[in-house]
């Protein structure tokens, strides 16, 4: 059984996630690929091509494993699964692909996602496709302990090609947005790796609540940094931690942002949803505090380049990657030229990949 997996890139709403906001991303054609067979047992063998590297587990208890950290998205779908009802044989399973590690493209939703397709397409049931995407987040939050929100395994699961997904993160509404016009998506890897990713990602998580708890010691009553209005930040932002209120800021407008982007995206007007990204990067990069020197850089050379309707830091940031709307006519020489003017100015390599949007793995099968 061989099935796969797309990586993503967020056009749009960045940390807007696990604030039950709204997002804009897309599923690119990078994948991670499953290829596996039942065995006769209830034991899992599983290799890890990127990583050279291979591990075996049993079915009758799934534990986490501190030594193969990769292995913990498949671990963390198989014992999931077990628990929903879905007694599983024993696999022999290879996994590998070209989705980019820790540089903001998902890798981890791919391989959690493939998972579930895999699973499904071995036993020849199928989830609910929102169940899926539920199932493979709480792979992340419960088993590796990441406390993410849900759009990167949805966006993996159901994504379209030629379409962005706009999707409502409280209630997990969505729908898919065409992408008009003659574009690509082109996606520009720092190089730098996320050291500060995985420990800021908390830290901003824990400040979007203390936002919360303080607009509620104001009197407005909120769930989450989704209810507020960018009118209550006027009003009230000055009772805040004025660290906190900058945090508030940054996903009160990124909302606002990304209602707007998905209004004119059905428009046909790829020049405004440009502006957009740059005002998103700029959000993020004063107000949230989660971008770079190599970021910057990347979007400022963007801004100069031919054929270019906006860029943005993507994911959760302190390196990984940029993405960049680009006419497809100046895609090819929009990456060599941003990937050349990255190397005079810092003495550092960044890979750009043109994109082509893609189908999620559950909406392929």
């Amino acid at each position: 059984m061989v099935v796969r997996a797309p990586g993503r890139v967020n056009l749009i709403g960045e940390h807007t996630d696990y604030n039950n906001g709204f997002v804009l991303p897309a599923a690119i054609d990078r994948y991670v690929w499953f290829a596996g067979r039942k065995r006769a047992d209830r034991t899992v063998r599983a290799h890890a091509v990127d990583f050279t590297d291979a591990v075996e587990f049993s079915l009758e208890a799934v534990e986490r494993d501190s030594q193969h950290p990769w292995s913990n998205y498949l671990r963390g779908v198989s014992k999931f699964l077990e628990e929903s009802g879905h007694r599983l044989p024993g696999a022999d399973i290879v996994l590998g692909g070209d989705v980019p590690r820790e540089a903001g493209l998902s890798s981890s939703a791919a391989i959690e996602v493939g998972a579930v397709a895999f699973w499904q397409e071995l036993l020849g049931f199928q989830l609910d496709p929102v169940d899926a995407v539920k199932l493979a987040r709480r792979a992340e939050n419960e088993f590796v302990g990441v406390p993410c929100g849900i759009m990167d395994q949805f966006i993996s699961a159901l994504g379209r090609e030629r379409h962005a997904l706009f999707l409502d993160c409280r209630d997990l509404k969505y729908r898919h947005v065409p992408l008009k016009g003659d574009v690509k998506i082109v996606v520009c890897n720092s190089g730098v790796k996320r050291a500060l990713a995985h420990s800021e990602y908390e830290v901003r998580v824990k400040q979007c609540r203390e936002a919360v708890d303080q607009f509620r010691r104001t009197g407005l009553q909120v769930e989450s940094l989704r209810d507020v209005k960018f009118g209550d930040l006027i009003m009230r932002g000055k009772n805040l931690d004025k660290l906190v209120l900058k945090r508030a800021s940054h996903v009160v407008t990124e909302n606002e942002r990304v209602r707007e982007a998905v209004k004119v995206l059905e428009e046909g007007d790829l020049k405004f949803f440009g502006k957009l990204m740059y005002d998103s990067h700029k959000s993020l990069r004063d107000d949230y505090e989660v971008s770079c020197q190599e970021l910057d850089m990347l979007v400022e050379l963007a801004r100069k380049q031919p054929g270019v309707l906006g860029a943005r830091m993507t994911g959760a940031g302190f390196g990984g990657c940029t993405v960049n709307l680009v006419e497809s006519h100046a895609a090819g020489a929009f990456a060599a030229a941003v990937s050349d003017g990255y190397q005079k100015a810092l003495g550092l390599k960044a890979e750009s990949y043109v994109c082509e949007t893609s189908t999620g793995a559950l909406l392929g099968r």
